[in-house]
């Protein structure tokens, strides 16, 4: 695109001569006009590089733009709901950005093209499209690859055919600026083959990339080949591989990159320059608006970022008299995303975890600690969501700050260095932060409606259990009958940092003959008892009202704080609780069935120094557990994971309601955990156990089968006393699998002694197998399976083989035993 072809007409040529003695060379993207829409070009001279639309110099004001409320995560698509919803979110942020002076966007490519077209034609604001080329996996044959292979010949292939099959359905769209492929996938080089692995260490991710850039070389040709009029560009990890880029990619029109380097880029411009030939521009960028050293919002810090950039971004663009490749950026990001840091929890509170440390931005980085802010990086915030109504917005300062900044047309060519600083420097920080100012009070005021009733339901319920089954037992007269029950829940978020949640179940009317005994309500079923004269003294009103259920959480810079009672909480087998010690707790109606207080308890999760540390205590963790201690200790490091977990219990649960959750004998147990990824999708687990200490030195009787005629009442079985010894208290098991995308396999084996009790296997499996070890200790196994998946078949044996140490003791018949 950067280079006029020899296939030129002489019209052409001579054209580009008269261009050429006015001082200026245009290297278009364009032999032809395009169907439909403008025509984008890039113009390259002694000035540098220029992007022009139709013609007229185009200085890209771009923005990362996407549409997630509250509460939804990454798997929210705007695109998928009504044509009315979606033209109501687009007036109400599309509008916004056109006020500000947008006038670009980055969008995947789920967006329709008549979505593309009408935020053209209704705000003038155009759309870069991004294929992400596996970046998150790849679904295929059935299976989801998590790290995309770019050596895999198939994989290539696939990925190849979907992006065309994507992006070329965008051709002839109006308000399409560019395509855009990848992002950032250069950080993202996980997979592992035998060839690779065999190269020393430091080669490996190199030759990773070069997988990575040739396939992005041969997409970007496949591109030009069904459209040469838009651009193509790639979304690079900083300025990682630039001598691969050169080599794989010269048909590259823009170098694209996710740059986070504070203020100012540095070498990036010159670089991009000297190295590639191309002009830049910036793919993500930006600054956080939470301060991590002092734990608050902090917009005035993010709009100064956010202003240095782009004045730089201004001063690097074409005829500037500096570097004069900067087309523009896109700022990242529009408004918070509430579900960056959990991606799959806690969406409807915004988090202010800090998850990596950048140097570049030293306002609130503490040595040895975390000041990036995922969920903290809008230029507007986000208020509560109206009921099937569009979420509201509050721009902070970086808003108008930026609204401010665009006013200047850094096209024009009587704008200079010096005009550039001059706008920048009278641009009022303290001005512009009276509108966010107001607009955060009123996000705050709504905000303050802190105390909101967060569940209303009612149950209603009649019986007709008058029947022959029922004559003689006192229930004749009880045909029908009905129930009513009420529950409410509230909600408090007294700080940004705590909420509270507490659900109440209300009773009306308790059947007196209901269907299922066991039943929540039957706690407000009249009892009759006889009284001290004798006659009966019937209860009707007791336990009308009980908390139904309650939960809260807390998070501060080093730790969380979570606490649950009968609101269920997942288990730890992904973090290196390789024997389920701590359980899982979701039992849904059982808890209404057995009238259940589990379970109940608190997590601290540690943060920054605390890293990798859980503690959990509680009087009844999960069901029939004893009140307990839990402490665990997880880390990755590179490929490798390890784990520590010790549990200690304090005294014996009391009486259950559920045969299901017998207490058990109070007691400690240790686990050790260490896990591996070998490469080419294989991935070995080890785990050692100690449990049952506290057991050591009692006695137990067991039998052994004889044919001697000397066996206990001649019964064939000898019986023998033993006692608990310290290497009963021992285990230990492994696995082994491996993922080859459509096949899967594994493998695994164990040994646990008498009394090494731990817990099952929670984590899910390829096809949801239950056949799994018990976790239980005075056993040993060995298990195997694999799945095959082709197209929407789907095929998934397994077989475990279990036996247990010493076997139950068999019914030996004496003189006591009944005839």
């Amino acid at each position: 695109m950067n280079r006029p072809r020899c296939q030129l007409t002489l019209c052409k040529v001579l054209l580009a001569s008269l261009l050429a003695l006015a001082g200026m060379v245009s290297v278009t993207s364009a032999q032809t006009k395009p169907a439909a829409g403008p025509s984008i070009e890039i113009l390259q001279d002694e000035q540098g590089f220029q992007l022009q639309v139709d013609g007229k110099p185009f200085h890209i004001r771009g923005m990362n733009w996407g549409y997630i409320p509250i509460g939804h995560n990454y798997s929210y698509s705007l695109w998928t709901k009504s044509d009315a919803f979606i033209r109501e979110v687009l007036e109400s942020e599309m509008a916004l950005m056109q006020k500000m002076g947008i006038n670009a966007i980055r969008q995947y490519d789920d967006v329709p093209p008549r979505w593309v077209t009408y935020i053209y034609e209704n705000y003038g604001i155009f759309t870069m499209v991004n294929n992400t080329m596996g970046r998150y996996g790849v679904q295929m044959d059935g299976g989801y690859i998590p790290r995309t292979n770019y050596q895999d010949p198939k994989i290539r292939a696939v990925l190849k055919e979907r992006a065309i099959a994507s992006l070329s359905k965008y051709k002839d769209t109006p308000g399409l600026l560019m395509y855009l492929l990848g992002n950032e996938n250069n950080y993202g080089l996980e997979w592992s083959s035998f060839e690779i692995e065999n190269l020393p260490e430091g080669e490996r991710h190199r030759a990773k990339a070069e997988h990575l850039y040739s396939l992005f070389g041969e997409l970007i040709r496949e591109i030009k080949r069904f459209d040469d009029h838009h651009p193509v560009a790639i979304a690079n990890g900083d300025l990682q591989y630039m001598d691969l880029i050169a080599k794989y990619c010269p048909e590259m029109d823009i170098l694209g990159s996710n740059v986070y380097r504070g203020i100012s880029s540095r070498d990036l411009f010159q670089r991009t320059l000297d190295e590639l030939d191309k002009p830049f521009v910036y793919t993500e960028f930006g600054a956080d608006a939470y301060n991590a050293k002092e734990s608050r919002e902090d917009a005035l810090n993010q709009a100064i970022y956010l202003l240095g950039l782009w004045q730089e971004i201004d001063e690097m663009s074409y005829g500037k008299g500096r570097v004069g490749n900067a087309l523009g950026g896109f700022t990242f990001q529009w408004s918070d995303g509430w579900w960056k840091t959990g991606q799959e929890t806690n969406l409807d509170v915004q988090d202010t975890t800090a998850s990596w440390a950048n140097g570049g931005y030293p306002y609130d980085l503490v040595e040895g600690q975390n000041n990036m802010n995922e969920e903290w990086w809008g230029i507007c915030a986000k208020g509560p969501e109206p009921p099937g109504g569009v979420q509201p917005l509050y721009p902070r300062t970086a808003y108008y700050a930026l609204k401010k900044a665009y006013t200047l047309n850094v096209t024009d060519p009587s704008v200079d260095l010096k005009t550039i600083r001059a706008h920048y420097e009278a641009i009022d920080l303290v001005e512009a932060s009276t509108p966010h100012g107001v607009g955060s009070m009123s996000r705050r005021m709504k905000e303050m409606e802190r105390f909101r009733v967060s569940n209303l339901r009612l149950e209603f319920s009649s019986f007709f259990t008058g029947n022959s089954d029922t004559r003689g037992q006192g229930k004749e007269g009880i045909a029908f009958d009905h129930m009513q029950s009420f529950y409410v829940g509230f909600e408090s978020r007294p700080t940004d940092s705590i909420r509270a949640n507490v659900d109440f179940n209300i009773l009306g009317n308790v059947a007196s003959n209901p269907i299922d005994e066991t039943f929540y309500e039957s706690r407000g079923r009249r009892v009759s008892v006889e009284g001290s004269d004798g006659e009966p003294v019937v209860f009707r009103d007791r336990d009308r009202v009980q908390v139904y259920g309650a939960s809260f959480d807390w998070k501060e810079n080093w730790f969380e704080l979570e606490g649950f009672y009968r609101t269920g909480h997942y288990h730890w087998g992904y973090e290196g609780d390789f024997f389920g010690l701590y359980r899982e707790a979701n039992y849904q109606d059982a808890i209404d069935r057995y009238n259940a207080n589990a379970p109940s308890g608190v997590v601290f999760t540690g943060k920054k120094g605390l890293q990798g540390l859980k503690l959990a205590a509680g009087p009844e963790l999960y069901w029939g557990a004893n009140p307990m201690v839990l402490a665990k200790y997880y880390r990755t490091s590179g490929r490798h994971s390890y784990a520590l977990l010790h549990q200690e219990d304090i005294t014996r649960q009391g009486a259950v309601l559920s045969s299901a959750a017998v207490p058990e004998q109070v007691t400690r147990k240790s686990t050790a955990y260490y896990g591996v990824d070998l490469g080419s999708g294989l991935v070995l687990e080890l785990g050692g156990v100690f449990a049952g200490s506290e057991k050591v030195g009692r006695g137990f009787q067991y039998t052994e089968e004889s044919s001697d005629a000397r066996t206990y009442l001649d019964s064939g079985n000898y019986v023998l006393e033993d006692t608990i010894q310290w290497a009963d208290t021992l285990g230990g098991k492994g696995q082994l699998q491996w993922d080859a995308g459509p096949f899967k396999i594994f493998t695994l084996g164990g040994y646990q002694g008498l009394v090494a009790d731990a817990g099952g296997d929670y984590r899910q499996t390829w096809t949801g197998w239950m056949l799994k070890p018990t976790g239980r200790g005075n056993h040993y196994h060995a298990g195997s399976g694999f799945v095959l998946q082709m197209g929407d078949f789907q095929m998934g044996p397994n077989v475990l083989y279990q036996r247990p140490l010493i076997g139950p003791m068999p019914s030996l018949d004496d003189r006591y035993s009944p005839v």
